[in-house]
């Protein structure tokens, strides 16, 4: 953000109008605190955060409809969506902080204050908002949406807060990283002690990578638009205000903007899409084969964004066809309006309803944690819970043999998982290797001579701390 006070921060003092005065001592006509003034950014960051809270709502599906619905843009729909995002990122660490400067353990807060007190606690140790307007501006808010009595609490414990930068807090609130290097690192950096310990064995046990990788999940990704062959192409992205991408063939960094006011977006010849999920599917066509290469199969593909580059490159290629499987009615509705030629049903693939052996091409992109995409759903981290692992296991197991029964002999499978965790990983795929002679793994780098530092085979496995993409596994076989 280059300015960080939004347009309706107060000048004077952030506490009362822009431009205006309480009198004497801050106090209005009669000696009442004058009322404050609605801040339509921090409003908008504050209700998705009671949306998450209290309904459990996906932050990043719901943003865009408040920013619409509050008719904010430029520099007050940045900063909403930084203070929203900002703020579920760095929960972990802020309401340690929030303890340390109040005689309430955070759990104790009335929930409605305590997210509001965390916007402000955002403001003070991540963002270039003055110190005054950050408190300022919280306590306003605090008294429009929670009440007067609350404002003296946030008020008292900001002012706690602001006495000290985020450095300087985190050698108080975290675990000494000698004795505890896991908590530590999960305090410093917000995120769960079990997450940190699964990133942790991802990259090897490595507790300098480790940092990295979580400094990486707190970074604003970028937006990663993608260009279907056949359909759009990078030059008109870039004509469209976008910036070359570094991997993939279709990808272009949009820097600022919103990607739906980009035409080719907006009708639906591009769109947002990760670099690495661009380049796993890429990977999946690049596989040399040996006779047909007509039927391709995407045995999970909703909400749709790798079968709608699929069904491109499919198309492009002129001989070969998609059929896109997906169990949920509503996310196969996501899939048949991204694609154009691919066929769209709705399918259980464990229960397949389609002929075993057939499909040259199978993409088998498996539910998952989600552990690799935390800076895009930036409250996946604190509703992940290590309990889920064995049944998604059983599921991810099932759908492997499924897609590895689907495809003929000579056929290539990519399974794919937006989460480095071991579990969902090369465990799943060593079982599977180990019960079926029918099947062969690949070396999954080699069909992305342009990505370096995807690990040391046969599996590719894509970071935010090295690539810049969300973090993803890719493990190719071959159907003997």
């Amino acid at each position: 953000m280059s300015s960080g006070n939004g347009r309706n921060v107060p000048r004077g003092g952030g506490h009362g109008p822009a431009g205006g005065s309480r009198g004497a001592g801050g106090r209005g006509r009669g000696g009442r605190p004058p009322k404050p003034v609605r801040d339509e950014a921090r409003n908008a960051a504050y209700d998705l955060m009671r949306a998450v809270d209290e309904r459990d709502a996906y932050a990043n599906l719901l943003m865009p409809a408040l920013l619409r619905e509050r008719r904010l843009s430029g520099r007050d729909a940045g900063l909403a969506t930084e203070l929203a995002y900002g703020t579920l990122r760095g929960l972990g660490t802020y309401d340690e902080v929030i303890a340390a400067c109040s005689d309430r353990a955070p759990e104790d807060v009335d929930p409605p204050l305590l997210d509001a007190v965390r916007l402000g606690v955002h403001q003070l140790l991540r963002t270039r908002v003055p110190p005054h307007a950050a408190v300022g501006t919280t306590v306003d808010l605090v008294r429009l949406r929670v009440g007067i009595g609350a404002s003296k609490y946030a008020n008292a414990v900001l002012r706690k807060v602001s006495t000290r930068s985020l450095e300087q807090w985190i050698p108080i609130v975290a675990p000494d990283p000698a004795e505890d290097p896991v908590g530590h690192l999960a305090v410093a950096h917000s995120h769960p002690r079990w997450i940190v310990d699964a990133l942790r064995d991802a990259v090897g046990g490595d507790f300098d990578e480790t940092a990295a990788l979580l400094a990486a999940d707190n970074e604003r990704p970028k937006v990663t638009l993608v260009a279907r062959p056949g359909r759009s192409s990078v030059a008109e992205l870039l004509d469209a205000g976008a910036e070359p991408a570094r991997y993939s063939p279709y990808a272009a960094y949009l820097a600022e903007g919103d990607p739906g006011a980009v035409l080719a977006v907006a009708e639906s010849r591009a769109a947002v899409q990760d670099e690495a999920s661009q380049l796993v599917a890429l990977a999946l066509t690049r596989v040399p084969l040996e006779g047909s290469d007509s039927r391709w199969l995407d045995l999970c593909a909703g909400p749709g964004g790798k079968a709608g580059l699929l069904d491109a490159i499919a198309t492009q290629q002129g001989e070969a066809r998609l059929l896109a499987a997906e169990l949920q009615y509503h996310r196969a509705r996501l899939v048949w309006q991204t694609t154009r030629q691919a066929a769209v049903i709705t399918a259980d693939g464990t229960a397949p309803a389609w002929r075993p052996g057939v499909f040259d091409r199978v993409m088998l992109d498996a539910p998952c944690t989600g552990l690799g995409a935390l800076r895009r759903r930036p409250e996946a981290r604190w509703r992940r819970d290590p309990r889920s692992l064995p049944e998604l296991g059983r599921i991810q197991r099932a759908l492997l043999d499924s897609a590895i029964d689907a495809a003929r002999p000579g056929g290539v499978v990519a399974y794919v998982t937006c989460s480095p965790h071991l579990a969902e990983t090369v465990a799943v795929v060593g079982d599977v290797l180990r019960r079926r002679d029918d099947v062969e793994a690949l070396d999954a780098r080699d069909p992305l001579p342009e990505v370096e530092g995807l690990g040391e085979g046969p599996y590719a496995r894509f970071w935010p701390h090295r690539h810049g993409t969300d973090a993803m596994f890719l493990a190719l076989l071959r159907r003997r």
